[in-house]
């Protein structure tokens, strides 16, 4: 089963296999068939709503998460663990989901 925090091999039928980053809250995946997920890309556009990855996170080669991007996707296409990112990159990915949404932290209420 996958967790948050979590790169995964999705290897969707008729579509390429890629890397996607598992965003659902660990509560919520027993009880889902799709989850919410990011898809890892080689193209880095440095945006706000972009995250790069690269072997220090655990990736093969540098890439790059745009949360714009963030789509459900179906859990069982999820065929082998690639790496989870630790809290600090994860802080990241949720301040990213953030300008993606135009949602604000709690620190930024008004």
């Amino acid at each position: 089963m996958v967790s948050r925090g979590e790169v995964w091999w999705y290897e969707e039928p008729g579509a390429k296999r890629r890397p996607y980053l598992i965003l659902t809250r660990n509560e919520a995946i027993p009880v889902l068939t799709e989850v919410l997920a990011v898809p890892a890309t080689r193209t880095a556009r440095g945006i706000p709503t972009e995250v790069t990855l690269d072997r220090s996170d655990g990736m093969l080669t540098t890439c790059a998460l745009t949360l714009d991007n963030a789509r459900p996707i179906d859990a069982s296409f999820c065929t082998e663990p690639i790496t989870t990112l630790g809290p600090e990159r994860m802080a990241r990915v949720c301040e990213a989901l953030a300008a993606a949404t135009g949602c604000r932290t709690r620190g930024s209420l008004r």
